[in-house]
């Protein structure tokens, strides 16, 4: 992890660019916030999108403070 801050709030629509390419997917944009079910209703996961090929998945918003792994925009 880095010293990147992010505002899980601000994600929605973010653009962010995966360092290494997988199965030709590169570029993504977070289309959905998953919230926790308690009162608290902070982001839990984001769904992302790949632009290429408009697959969907899930992962924990935290994955993306990992700078090795992911660049903010495209």
């Amino acid at each position: 992890m880095t010293s990147r801050r992010l505002n899980p709030q601000k994600l929605l629509n973010s653009k962010w660019s995966k360092v290494a390419a997988e199965h030709k997917e590169k570029h993504f944009m977070v289309v959905k916030l998953l919230l926790a079910e308690d009162e608290s209703r902070r982001v839990e996961q984001v769904v992302l999108e790949a632009v290429l090929t408009r697959r969907q998945w899930t992962m924990p918003w935290q994955k993306l403070l990992d700078e090795t792994q992911w660049k903010q925009g495209w």
